[in-house]
């Protein structure tokens, strides 16, 4: 795994954040957090942007997205019961698709980083985002500071 870009390990370079508690059960035998616990933090990171970006009511009906790959980077152990701060934002926008970047911070340091491929379906198609989509997603675009 190629070490992240020195801006991904920087809070401050992504325009949305939430702190969340970790929970017992998310240790794994070893006392860490285990990978499933990273997938779901960062998880409730992302629908945070998504509900930032436009309400699931304000969307057009025949309009829906879906997650097309997800790549998680562990970069060390996190600890229960320190909680944690998922940072996100956008990395890149595609055609029909876009990629939300996001780093966790536990205790002042980055502990992973995570990428998620987003595809955006219209009447069951990948169709080219209109442009009210780039225009909202641009505002969430996660920049090195």
């Amino acid at each position: 795994m190629p070490k992240p870009e020195s801006w991904r390990l920087n809070p401050a370079s992504y325009p949305v954040a939430i702190e969340l508690q970790t929970r017992f059960q998310d240790m794994d035998i070893n006392g860490h957090l285990n990978n499933v616990a990273f997938a779901a933090l960062f998880e409730s990171g992302r629908v945070l942007l998504n509900r930032d970006v436009r309400p699931l009511d304000e969307r057009p009906a025949n309009e829906r997205t879906m997650v097309a790959a997800v790549e998680i980077n562990y970069l060390a152990e996190g600890n229960f019961p320190d909680p944690v701060q998922i940072a996100t934002g956008i990395g890149r926008l595609g055609t029909s698709s876009w990629t939300i970047v996001q780093a966790m911070f536990q205790n002042g340091r980055c502990i992973a980083t995570c990428d998620t491929v987003v595809v955006c379906r219209t009447d069951g198609q990948a169709k080219p985002l209109r442009a009210e989509t780039v225009a909202e997603l641009e505002e969430k675009l996660a920049r090195a500071v």
